[in-house]
């Protein structure tokens, strides 16, 4: 599919598409939904058919088959099934932490025309310093799931924001109450987390061939409070040979709240570029002017 034209749907759940022109794909996050992408929708729509998912087994996704161990090649397979009832043979692939990880496993099977990736979760210097974030993991969603019923409430306090926020974006007074409300809640629904961090330390990324069949971005924020990239990220571009890696100041974890235009601009350079390629024709002067 080159090029697609559908109406802006939204739920809260499931997923959401809107755009047209050549498909693009935005996966979040363990834990999260569609909705994490929120602040870059109207700056990619113009460019591109946007389809931003819910990962499976998480709220408002699609289930795992039945009897199917939840893994990332189990949510791999999901994401996948999903694009072929979507008709997309191939997309741009967007993905932050486990959705990055997602996109590149897509981009092996030849999924990808192009893959740009905020702090790509999949490979570790320590297994220890991976027990350690899994174990924090743990804690993070056990409380959420306990402050579920109370989710609006304690959304509207500053102090609770930047509590629950602290070591995901640089600035949680930038993410509005209803969304963290939002994600307090949907964070109950997420079934396949808990089973995913007991088996997630056993499934570290395997490297990519050096030539992919599309261009790979990493985009890692330079003070990551969850997957710093010392530890996370030089492991990861290891097994990428090729990938451009661009880091970045004034970010954190999940940046499309900290920056919006900044994730856009970096999206829509390369996917910008990679479609003037197929047509044979030199990229549009300015994509960052779509993103303004």
């Amino acid at each position: 599919m080159s090029s697609t034209t559908r109406p802006t749907t939204a739920t809260n759940g499931g997923s959401y598409s809107g755009g047209s022109g050549t498909p693009l794909v935005l996966l979040h996050g363990v834990g999260g939904t569609w909705r994490v992408w929120t602040p870059i929708l109207p700056l990619v729509e113009g460019r591109h058919a946007v389809h931003a998912l819910t990962l499976p087994g998480h709220a408002g996704g699609p289930p795992l088959p039945e009897g199917v161990t939840p893994s990332v090649a189990a949510l791999v397979d999901g994401v996948a099934a999903e694009l072929d009832r979507l008709g997309i043979d191939r997309a741009h692939l967007v993905g932050n932490s486990l959705g990055g990880w997602i996109c590149l496993e897509l981009a092996r099977r030849g999924r990808a025309r192009s893959v740009v990736l905020f702090g790509p979760a999949g490979a570790w210097r320590s297994r220890g310093r991976l027990r350690a974030l899994i174990g924090g993991m743990r804690v993070s969603f056990f409380v959420m799931r306990k402050l579920a019923r109370r989710a609006d409430s304690l959304a509207r306090r500053r102090w609770v924001r930047r509590l629950l926020l602290a070591t995901q974006v640089q600035d949680p007074d930038r993410v509005p109450p209803e969304e963290l409300a939002d994600s307090i809640r949907t964070s109950v629904d997420a079934v396949v987390v808990a089973p995913l961090l007991r088996t997630i330390a056993h499934q570290s990324f395997e490297i990519l061939p050096e030539n992919p069949g599309c261009p790979v971005r990493v985009v890692w924020a330079e003070r990551d409070r969850i997957i710093p990239f010392a530890h996370f990220g030089a492991p990861l571009m290891e097994r990428l040979p090729g990938a451009e890696l661009v880091r970045l100041p004034g970010i954190g974890h999940v940046p499309m709240w900290d920056a919006p235009k900044e994730v856009a601009r970096l999206i829509l350079e390369v996917t910008a570029a990679c479609d003037a390629r197929e047509l044979h024709q030199p990229p549009p002067e300015s994509p960052t002017e779509s993103a303004s």
